[in-house]
């Protein structure tokens, strides 16, 4: 579970720089891309606490295969959506292409904060199974949630987390709390 406590808009300004509002950003648009394209960061906001980056491909964590691939002018149109959608602390970055090729990415302000690192959960699942740990993944019809559960080597549960998708259950994972020996 996410722990977040939402900046203000004005600790999102001294800490980002002050956004495109989503509609100036539309307005804007082909240029935006370029100077993206090019290397720089601009951050479009949507409603005040809704904050999103439209970086270069190169500030797209992760691998980008599998990763959305809209085109630039849907996104224009779009844009509005696409920042609430990247800007949910589960959203995955969206890469924006022109004639199918991705050239530049839309990506939440979580990330750019760092508050990910803190909050990322999956770093975490990573954590566990390079320490030896298994997570089984399961579904709960009954809920309708994802459960996933971390083990220790002896089979005793150390951390669990549920979601909405598989994604959601390894992000609401936890370190394990290590108790002294006494």
């Amino acid at each position: 579970m996410i722990h977040g406590e939402r900046p203000s808009y004005d600790e999102m300004v001294s800490m980002l720089g002050v956004p495109f509002a989503v509609e100036d950003a539309r307005a804007r648009w082909g240029r935006l891309v370029e100077e993206a394209k090019d290397g720089r960061t601009i951050m479009i906001t949507r409603e005040r606490w809704e904050w999103a980056a439209l970086v270069p491909l190169s500030r797209v964590g992760g691998v980008l295969t599998g990763l959305p691939l809209v085109g630039l002018s849907t996104a224009r149109s779009k844009l509005g959506d696409l920042v609430r959608q990247v800007a949910d602390p589960y959203g995955e970055p969206v890469l924006l292409g022109r004639h199918r090729k991705p050239v530049a990415g839309l990506v939440g302000a979580h990330v750019l904060l760092g508050k990910d690192a803190q909050q990322d959960r999956s770093a975490t699942a990573d954590a566990l199974l390079v320490g030896g740990h298994t997570i089984t993944l399961a579904h709960d019809p009954a809920e309708g949630l994802v459960l996933a559960v971390a083990r220790d080597r002896e089979g005793k549960e150390v951390s669990a987390g549920a979601g909405r998708n598989a994604r959601e259950a390894l992000h609401a994972l936890t370190t394990p709390l290590t108790w002294p020996q006494t």
